[in-house]
């Protein structure tokens, strides 16, 4: 089960929705509260102090897209963005404007409960713990070193830039210009196809099948992911 007690804030327009996630997530153990307006929203940011929150961008009073932005401004809270537009446009504008992952209307609550743990883990992990392991991946940033199954795998310095982006945001979606504004440079920012052959390359060195991943997620016309 889920940690008790973890504040949550729902900000969705749909009655049946905010009903629905607010029964849902108390049975769970997560302390909810919801509203259906933007502004109404970000106000309970201040006085609710939630740990993570649902945003719809489709809100009567304003746009989620402006919600985000003025959290943003003053808070790092993991905010999960829940709507039924379905563009990647929407999702990469979105996740480049600060959110911490995009869930797509209608969804399964088994997908969103796991998108949440993933994100409130990332949001409590120290960013420069030495040592982060996924299933038979280990990462040792003091040491600069990449194992599989005990191997260690040898990375490129461009590479290894790229993987360490990916786990120390480990669960949540990266979009292409965020990566390669970090890794590059901001020149480099539309350079989706160079970014796409350095993942290839990793992938074929840690992946037991490149063509069938299972730790570097690509999240289509967005971005990527590390589970």
């Amino acid at each position: 089960m889920e940690k008790r007690g973890q504040r949550i804030l729902i900000i969705d327009d749909e009655i049946q929705i905010r009903r629905f996630l607010r029964v849902s997530l108390t049975s769970h153990g997560y302390d909810v509260q919801d509203t259906g307006m933007g502004k109404a929203g970000f106000d309970k940011v201040f006085t609710f102090h939630p740990e993570l929150v649902i945003l719809d961008l489709g809100l009567p009073d304003m746009s989620g897209i402006e919600v985000l932005s003025r959290i943003r401004e003053w808070s790092k809270v993991p905010i999960i963005i829940l709507s039924v537009q379905e563009q990647e446009t929407d999702k990469v504008t979105a996740l480049d404007n600060g959110a911490d992952d995009y869930v797509t209307k209608p969804f399964g609550m088994g997908e969103l409960l796991a998108r949440m743990r993933a994100t409130l883990r990332h949001a409590t992990r120290v960013e420069e713990e030495p040592i982060l392991r996924f299933d038979d991946l280990v990462i040792d940033f003091s040491h600069r070193q990449i194992k599989v199954n005990h191997r260690e795998i040898k990375l490129t310095p461009t590479e290894y830039e790229l993987m360490k982006s990916l786990a120390l945001n480990a669960g949540k979606v990266l979009t292409h210009k965020y990566l390669l504004r970090t890794v590059w440079g901001p020149e480099y920012e539309t350079s989706i196809q160079y970014l796409r052959v350095f993942m290839g390359q990793i992938r074929r060195k840690i992946e037991t099948d490149p063509s069938r991943p299972r730790h570097i997620i690509t999240e289509p016309g967005v971005g990527f992911r590390l589970l």
